[in-house]
């Protein structure tokens, strides 16, 4: 089970991913409206700085077809956005300017005035569009905590079936480690992202920061937040360095990694392991990994507070899903859409 870690960055990656999806504040010059949601214009400005983004750095150019459909939807996302914001207007849990403040300080802590805007300037990004998209993604998200989240009941009896139908799943056929890790590596990275920017740029380089990593979980700096600063990993170090549940047979391939990890209590942090490079046979970084949790092989009953958790959780998703898609639907279809983009891509496949 991951460990949800409702951190800065995390805010951060996802908002700066997302931005241009968002209204962000384009002024209506030319009233160059792409759709309308009961009367409230989506621009085309917003729309294309959305593509741009999402196709910048692609080395091929979309087609035709491929950017007509892109453009569909990003624009349908766009609407079914709008919709939201109105519905919460409605319902009268738009977010406040101190829930939105709140939130910008929240991802503005990690850094300086300077490197904050830097990293916004290098994204084509104003604080004002962030404060906008923190705004649209609060409110929507009351919506969805008000109409759906707190109208949801998972009951003991739903549990109990759940674990009657899947009783399998619960048997582990061989023992699993949860794990974080910190990764340093000697080449640098260009898909790695930390919060302090960090990166070595050697084999020197990694084994200074290694050890400073080290030093400070010995001195008892917290480890999620030392690899979330300072982790190279590209898919664990926004979460913490938390890598979920590993089977015992996929740590066999490392013997010196398993050696330690296989000895390690819960809540313990190994030493510094090499991490090597199959290929070369070479050293091509360092890590640090912490046991978060241990689970020996056999089955998990339904008694065990673990497996009530997780069949909590998948039910409480799924019917969150299902209830989410059914009320975006009743809130559109209460709405009044003109999509003047997806009528002119059927008018234009006439000629």
């Amino acid at each position: 089970m991951n460990r949800k870690s409702p951190r800065a960055s995390i805010w951060l990656v996802a908002l700066l991913f997302a931005m241009a999806v968002a209204g962000c504040g384009s002024k209506e010059s030319s009233g160059d409206a792409m759709a309308k949601v009961n009367g409230k214009k989506i621009l085309r400005a917003d729309v294309e700085k959305y593509y741009h983004n999402q196709t910048s750095q692609s080395p091929q150019q979309p087609s035709v077809e491929e950017a007509a459909s892109l453009h569909l939807a990003i624009l349908k996302q766009l609407i079914d956005e709008e919709i939201m914001m109105q519905q919460a207007e409605k319902l009268g849990l738009l977010a406040t300017d101190e829930e939105v403040n709140s939130k910008v300080n929240e991802v503005k802590a990690p850094y300086t005035q300077e490197q904050f805007q830097q990293r916004l300037k290098e994204r084509g990004l104003t604080e004002e569009d962030l404060k906008r998209e923190f705004r649209r993604n609060i409110t929507i998200e009351k919506v969805i905590n008000k109409e759906i989240t707190s109208k949801i009941t998972i009951s003991d009896a739903d549990i109990a079936a759940y674990y009657k139908a899947h009783k399998a799943d619960f048997n582990l056929v061989e023992p699993r480690y949860h794990l974080a890790q910190i990764v340093v590596t000697s080449t640098p990275n260009p898909e790695s992202s930390n919060l302090k920017g960090s990166k070595a740029m050697s084999e020197g380089d990694a084994r200074k920061k290694i050890q400073m990593v080290e030093n400070r979980l010995d001195s008892g700096e917290d480890f999620a937040t030392v690899a979330m600063n300072y982790s190279e990993d590209p898919s664990t170090a926004s979460n913490g360095g938390d890598m979920g549940f590993i089977p015992e047979s996929a740590i066999k391939g490392d013997p010196a990694a398993r050696e330690i990890v296989t000895k390690l209590k819960a809540g313990q942090v190994s030493s510094v392991m090499p991490v090597m490079d199959p290929a070369s046979r070479q050293v091509a970084g360092y890590r640090i990994v912490k046991l978060l949790a241990h689970e020996p092989a056999g089955q998990r009953e339904l008694n065990d507070p673990r497996v009530q958790q997780n069949i909590r959780e998948q039910l409480r998703g799924r019917r969150e899903q299902l209830l989410k898609a059914a009320y975006y639907e009743v809130v559109r279809d209460g709405s009044r859409i003109e999509n003047y983009y997806a009528q002119q891509v059927l008018k234009d496949s006439g000629k």
